[in-house]
């Protein structure tokens, strides 16, 4: 067990680090975001999106008008009061006071809850296409319940619509929650089409200058990212990400880098291929099969040919 003494040399010492690396502290803060409130707002705002899907008892006809009033109200006073924490991180407000930053928290609010008819305009058709693109979906309900890709796609657009209001980190914290909890990485900033479909989705990463068209499919393992990002912030605002245009598929490890890069109208981009230029419409890419060996473990060594392989054909 430590001393006393000793306790203090040591909360001396941490807090000498607090002073030598303020970057990574964040005390004295009056515009700290609540991580929890943020994942809260996130299915308050699901529950607005796909009613009847995740509250706890079932809604009805006669009382809907009621419970949607209340969760807006709800998703208002709490996004307003993240939105005015959030505001300060982002230069155009930082010299800004309290009565500006509740004023312009409440207008970008405003803002997005008008946005709400519109985003489930278009989730109707990401829902769509995961139920036609899987044959393995039971019906629309099993897309929305269970679906991973259905999942991060939703919180995409939800924090898609508050990045285009110019709300710092809100954002982000959104997706990576959605990151966390489905291993698809979706930048923010990314543009994506209607009738988007990802399907299993584990590895997907999509970066914020991405743009995606209508009737896109992607696989696990799928990278729509940067050919180098060594000039950090010096690439900021950069188109880095490539283009995907309309009725493209790109199936599981495939890379398909920079942002000069164009997928053209229903190209199909095969498993593991690099991709680094534009691919014309039409086009199918697809990585030659390597040759396979198949070693035949119950027979003896002596038996078999050169480092114990035999040819199939010759067996059969």
């Amino acid at each position: 067990m430590q001393k006393y003494g000793e306790i203090k040399d040591l909360v001396n010492a941490v807090l000498e680090s607090y002073d030598k690396y303020p970057v990574i502290q964040n005390i004295d803060c009056r515009s700290r975001i609540n991580s929890e409130s943020v994942s809260d707002l996130l299915e308050m705002i699901r529950k607005i999106l796909f009613p009847g899907y995740f509250e706890i008892k079932n809604l009805r006809k006669d009382s809907i008008e009621y419970h949607v009033g209340e969760l807006l109200e709800n998703i208002e006073y709490n996004l307003t009061k993240q939105v005015m924490m959030a505001l300060p991180h982002s230069s155009k407000y930082r010299e800004a006071d309290k009565e500006n930053l509740m004023e312009s928290a409440r207008e970008i609010t405003h803002r997005f809850l008008e946005k709400i008819p519109k985003l489930r305009d278009v989730l109707a058709t990401d829902v769509q296409a995961g139920y036609e693109g899987d044959p393995a979906a039971f019906n629309t309900d099993e897309v929305i319940f269970s679906y991973p890709g259905m999942y991060a796609i939703t919180v995409n657009r939800i924090a898609h619509e508050l990045y285009l209001l110019g709300v710092p980190l809100i954002p982000r914290m959104m997706t990576e929650h959605a990151h966390s909890l489905t291993g698809i990485d979706i930048h923010p900033g990314a543009s994506i089409g209607e009738y988007f479909f990802i399907d299993h989705g584990t590895g997907v990463v999509v970066g914020e200058t991405t743009v995606i068209g209508k009737y896109v499919k992607i696989y696990q393992g799928v990278t729509l990212g940067a050919l180098s990002t060594r000039g950090g912030q010096s690439l900021r605002g950069v188109k880095r990400h490539p283009t995907l245009e309309d009725n493209v598929t790109v199936y599981s490890g495939a890379s398909i880098l920079g942002g000069e890069t164009v997928i053209g109208t229903g190209a199909v981009i095969g498993s593991n291929a690099f991709i680094t230029s534009s691919v014309p419409a039409q086009t199918r890419v697809s990585i030659k099969n390597p040759e396979l060996q198949f070693k035949d473990r119950s027979r003896k060594a002596s038996e078999l040919g050169q480092e114990g392989f035999f040819n199939r054909k010759e067996e059969d």
